[in-house]
């Protein structure tokens, strides 16, 4: 496994009204981030808010290239990211012990933390497809490029892996410094992360290393 140090590119926030972010995900042009009853948007280039929506949001997010699913306890909604409506809402699979959720492949990706594992579910009904097992509490997921990336935070670590798809074995691990936590991962499609930092109330956007 490779391993290295995090390198942090710059950090956002804290964000007016939200002293928490959960999940967070990126539309191509806004970083989207849940904060418990809001769901917010900011631009990446200013760092000012953009959206804020009165809807529940208490873990992960995803974007599927026109709507947003925010894991709201037990549940998975389905946003209309212009009006903030939500439009359906599925079982999640942990049921209430879900964490990061990513979109890849016509699928949801959806980390349960303590259970230490990853489900690859259906968006239309909630079922689990699959599920990988990983070796440690499991916060944001993403996916980029066909690369299965999710972060970890346990006590005062955070690190964030890319993993096997198949089998979760750990390819390569970029360590966070002590204290900054991620609660939430997504990719921008290029060359960075943004990480949720729980309650510092920062998303922190880290390079995600080239491929060798």
């Amino acid at each position: 496994m490779k391993q290295s140090a995090a390198q942090i590119i710059r950090e956002y926030g804290p964000f007016p009204g939200a002293d928490n972010v959960a999940g967070v995900t990126f539309d191509g042009s806004k970083v989207w981030f849940a904060s418990g009853e809001k769901l917010n948007a900011f631009d990446p280039d200013t760092g000012k808010t953009v959206r804020a929506f009165d809807v529940a949001a208490h873990a992960g997010t995803a974007f599927d290239g026109e709507h947003i699913y925010q894991i709201a306890e037990e549940r998975i909604q389905k946003i209309d990211p212009k009006t903030g409506r939500v439009l359906k809402t599925i079982p999640a699979p942990g049921n209430g012990g879900d964490s990061g959720m990513a979109w890849a492949e016509g699928s949801l990706w959806v980390g349960e933390y303590r259970a230490r594992k990853i489900h690859q579910i259906d968006p239309e009904t909630g079922k689990i497809l699959r599920s990988i097992d990983c070796n440690r509490f499991v916060t944001g997921v993403s996916w980029v490029e066909g690369e299965l990336w999710h972060a970890t935070w346990e006590g005062d670590e955070s690190e964030v892996r890319r993993i096997d798809p198949g089998t979760g074995e750990v390819l390569e691990s970029l360590q966070m410094p002590a204290g900054a936590g991620v609660s939430g991962l997504e990719s921008d499609g290029a060359d960075r992360f943004y990480c949720g930092g729980g309650e510092s109330g920062k998303v922190r956007a880290i390079k995600r290393p080239k491929r060798t």
